[in-house]
């Protein structure tokens, strides 16, 4: 380059508009986007490290998908080529290919290739990338405001990290302002500008979350605005308002934003929100969306979601789109509303969902010849019997009469399953009744052919009952299974979260944690060297940046063990658990005010939040419940029932002296806040073996005593603990029955 062509580059970028010449150079200038680049998240350290794979930016225009990348370019070792899909293709393509190559061959220097509005290229052009991505050639970093999961090839998406960036925050667009103002190089700071609060808030009002629409503002205010005879350049709320004055609504008509409105706007009436339907309608039309397309998503709600709740409902829409089409814009948005305030507060039930199920059955089932008394008589009733045995229900009372109408198969089968609001109340139990009727009918003519299998559990016991009863013996597996359904479901994990399991044990969380986190980062608790070795142990199958990490100790260590690492300041957006507080010393008001300080602070990102599935002891398992007792023992089962109160009552035994409500208050004196518990009881199915039964009435373990000791010091005689031995032994050894274990559902947040 030469000295003219140095000087020109450096007029050029000095004339750039002020976006442009504000963009952050280092991570540290970078504002916003904490979900992403925050300390401990993935892809700073992999930033830092210098150890980035092909990635692709997707967030809305001017929330820092091209300054990251620049960022990034300052930041890393490897020669960076930069192309806009917009003004380039296949040429320019092999070109940046080759001299990465050449890089490469010669000097061992990778190279990133950040490709702008990626989206733009077609899919030829999108796949002459793959094999160079694929060999690591090249480090591609795409950018786009599209969905890349619709709009960019699949094979290059699957060989690419997504990161999702979000409108920028108020606070970070006034940072970015305020940046401007005060930088003497590329911003203002050579001038003396006096800017208003009002004026500087209505900037980054309108702007709506927009780094670039903050910065053009600013830019045409303050050149704009001549200095006054102080030679300073007073830019109050009046020129603010010249300089941007209406707020730019993202809404794009074939982009995600317009199918994630509607979907926000639907979701909103299935969940009968007035207000928040009316919201998102109102930006819909704001946006320009055809009142037809709305008209047509309610009208589909109203058989999806309404139903027969409320018969009316599709008939309400439609007379409400008939007279939009009658009285057109703008008064047409009078029906428009009427129709989505009636959807948004009338009873729901989705019963009609039961005809897929139906066409599911069609798909999976043998064909089923249509029973002979169904058939039609008019052709083949001389012939073959057709219709022979149909009984006409118009000539029994309410008009209705017990026969069979479905295939010999598919008796008993359930489609319609009536919803308990609305008009479908009013039928639910006559439909009931009506099929249980119906099934009795079969039973007693003998058309219930052995092939059927069991249909209801009311069904007479046969071999497919006898199996399924088997099956349903050490269901804990699919128990816990809907424990970690729950707590995710309550979490409300996201991407780029920074997640901490407690007590990670087995990695039931910790796994689905890797899942549903793969941009931000896992940290699981193990209590115990062994199954923090067995997390390692499975951890090393990932990438190395996709692993949990993982230490071994309690959460009064957890401190310690990351200062140990030497790691930055991590802070946590979620914490999720299963059964961490069963040891005392976790049970503290100080061990959870500890756990508060490692949540992240909610003035940046809202609503750090802890979930935990926690066992109750004090709600355990009575054994004496398990037994029917014999009336002439009813005295013996009322001692050891108190007994067995006792034990849970015992002041000195904080295993299991504690219940849900202790928990909670532990919480709120730890200061969190929205404290809120559910308990639940799950029932497991378990048999009770001859070694179970030794190990009641035999000697204690591991310094507790045996249920026979723990009797016999709430005031139980051994003469008839031994008749309770004999009991339990001839009642439940060998059996299966139904293990109840009460389990709270606790979620808190750091603060509001």
């Amino acid at each position: 380059m030469n000295l003219f062509t140095h000087g020109r580059k450096a007029q050029i970028e000095k004339e750039s508009p002020l976006a442009n010449r504000m963009r952050p150079r280092t991570l540290d200038e970078y504002v916003g986007q904490d979900h992403i680049i925050s300390p401990g998240r993935l892809l700073r350290r992999a930033i830092q490290a210098d150890q980035l794979s092909s990635l692709i930016f997707y967030g809305p225009p001017g929330t820092g998908k091209t300054t990251l990348a620049m960022v990034i370019a300052n930041s890393t070792q490897s020669h960076f080529i930069t192309i806009n899909a917009v003004l380039a293709g296949v040429k320019e393509i092999r070109e940046a290919i080759d001299e990465a190559r050449e890089r490469r061959e010669l000097y061992g220097q990778r190279t990133t290739l950040f490709v702008d509005e990626v989206h733009r290229w077609n899919k030829a052009q999108q796949d002459a990338l793959l094999p160079h991505v694929e060999k690591g050639t090249i480090i591609l970093i795409g950018a786009t405001t599209e969905n890349p999961y619709f709009e960019v090839n699949k094979a290059l998406v699957s060989r690419s990290r997504i990161f999702q960036l979000r409108p920028l925050t108020p606070d970070d667009l006034h940072q970015i302002a305020l940046q401007a103002l005060h930088d003497p190089e590329r911003g203002y700071g050579q001038l003396h500008v006096q800017i208003s609060d009002e004026a500087i808030g209505h900037l980054v009002d309108v702007a709506n979350g927009d780094a670039r629409g903050v910065l053009n503002a600013l830019e045409l205010a303050v050149e704009t605005t001549p200095p006054n005879e102080a030679g300073i350049v007073v830019v109050n709320l009046d020129v603010a308002e010249e300089s941007i004055q209406q707020r730019a609504v993202l809404y794009d008509k074939d982009g995600d934003t317009h199918y994630d409105t509607i979907s926000a706007f639907i979701k909103s009436l299935r969940g009968s929100d007035p207000d928040a339907a009316l919201y998102w309608m109102a930006k819909m039309h704001y946006a320009g969306e055809d009142a037809r397309f709305i008209f047509r998503r309610m009208a589909i709600l109203a058989s999806e979601d309404v139903g027969l709740a409320d018969p009316q409902a599709l008939a309400v829409v439609m007379s409400c789109w008939e007279s939009y089409e009658r009285i057109g814009m703008p008064e047409g948005r009078f029906p428009l509303a009427q129709a989505a305030l009636y959807l948004a507060t009338c009873p729901k039930s989705n019963s009609t969902l039961g005809f897929f199920d139906a066409i599911a059955a069609v798909e999976a089932e043998q064909e089923s010849d249509v029973p002979n008394h169904l058939k039609d008589g008019n052709r083949d009733k001389e012939g073959f019997g057709h219709g022979q045995g149909y009984l006409y229900p118009h000539a029994y009372r309410d008009h209705w009469v017990a026969q069979q109408y479905l295939p010999d198969g598919l008796q008993g089968k359930l489609f319609y399953q009536p919803n308990d609001q609305g008009y479908e109340r009013q039928i639910r139990e006559q439909v009931a009744r009506r099929r249980e009727a119906q099934l009795a009918a079969m039973v007693e003519s003998g058309t219930w052919g052995a092939e059927s299998g069991e249909v209801l559990t009311t069904s007479p016991v046969s071999k497919g009952r006898e199996a399924w009863l088997q099956r349903t013996i050490a269901n804990s597996g699919q128990q816990l299974a809907a424990v970690r359904e729950r707590i995710f479901a309550l979490a409300g994990v996201q991407r780029h979260h920074l997640l901490l399991d407690l007590n990670a044990g087995s990695g039931l969380l910790t796994w689905e944690g890797v899942r549903q986190a793969p941009e931000g980062g896992v940290w699981a608790l193990a209590a115990d060297t062994t199954s923090g070795e067995a997390l390692r142990q499975l951890a090393e199958r990932l990438p190395a940046l996709e692993r949990p990490t993982v230490l071994v100790g309690t959460l009064l260590d957890l401190g310690h063990l990351l200062a140990l690492r030497g790691e930055e300041v991590v802070r946590f957006d979620r914490v999720v658990g299963r059964n961490p507080f069963l040891r005392p010393e976790t049970r503290t008001v100080a061990a959870l005010v500890k756990l508060r300080g490692w949540m992240l602070p909610n003035s940046r990102l809202p609503n750090s939040r802890l979930t935990i599935a926690q066992t109750i002891p004090q709600h355990g398992q009575r054994l004496c419940q398990l037994v029917p007792w014999p009336a002439d023992q009813d005295s013996l089962h009322q001692q050891v029932a108190a007994a067995e109160e006792a034990i849970y009552a015992n002041p000195n035994d904080d295993l299991v002296n504690w219940n849900e409500q202790d928990l909670a208050r532990l919480f709120v004196e730890a200061g969190w806040q929205d404290v809120e518990l559910q308990l639940e009881t799950q029932t497991e199915q378990r048999r009770i073996t001859a070694g179970q039964l030794d190990r009641w009435f035999g000697e204690g373990e591991n310094g507790r005593l045996s249920y026979a000791q723990q009797l016999q010091q709430g005031g139980v005689t051994s003469e008839a603990i031994k008749q309770v031995e004999q009991l339990y032994r001839r009642q439940l050894q060998g059996q299966v029955v139904g293990w109840k274990t009460a389990v709270c559902i606790l979620t808190a947040v750091k603060d509001r």
